[in-house]
């Protein structure tokens, strides 16, 4: 049967690639052939790395990004600005920030969203982190840069109602057309959100 082709080992290896966003147990099956197939340029460095990973990658006790070292390299920059802070929901999310370089500011990562359909509530995430932060911090500017689904606007909602009563300015990302974006091209709902946005030029 195809379920016991190559061995336990094998099928250990197919079982795990399955499991990463995106593989199938078809695709992870044809992953898994090319890694055995490149075992010394790339199966064995790969194997390296990930150990190597597992065993210094550690989570910021600060603002909740991945580095080697906690507090991490962003939260230790003497560069950023220390009153402004971008609450994403991923550290997916921060590194995209990152990527566009458009500011020089301070990070926290939620962890995810509020979302009643699968349970997670605002003990689940890491808001009391985040109000504890704005409040000792000297935070001027909470910038709430999470994504523009329903889950999303309720988190940044919520966030909003949760930082009220702090002496801080809350401003969320714009939503809209995209640069580059034909109006033809685009869902009701981006381009709802992108005449309620409208700025004056």
């Amino acid at each position: 049967m195809a379920e016991t082709l190559g061995g336990p080992e094998i099928q250990r290896l197919i079982q795990l690639l399955a499991r990463l966003p995106g593989l199938g147990p078809r695709s992870a099956r044809r992953v898994a052939l090319h890694l055995l197939r490149k075992r010394e340029d790339l199966l064995g460095p790969l194997a390296k790395a990930m150990t190597i990973a597992h065993e210094r990658i550690l989570i910021c006790s600060a603002c909740g990004n991945i580095d080697t070292s906690d507090p991490c390299t962003l939260c230790c920059d003497p560069r950023r600005d220390p009153h402004m802070l971008i609450v994403v929901e991923t550290v997916a999310d921060l590194w995209a920030l990152e990527r566009s370089g458009a500011l020089k500011a301070r990070y926290h990562v939620l962890g995810g969203t509020l979302s009643a359909l699968d349970g997670i509530g605002p003990q689940d995430l890491h808001l009391d982190a985040l109000v504890k932060r704005v409040s000792e911090d000297q935070v001027r500017e909470v910038i709430i840069a999470v994504n523009a689904t329903v889950d999303g606007q309720t988190t940044a909602h919520y966030i909003t109602d949760l930082l009220t009563h702090l002496n801080v300015k809350v401003t969320r990302l714009a939503h809209g057309v995209p640069v580059g974006g034909e109006l033809d091209y685009l869902d009701d709902g981006t381009i709802l959100a992108a005449i309620r946005s409208r700025t004056s030029v």
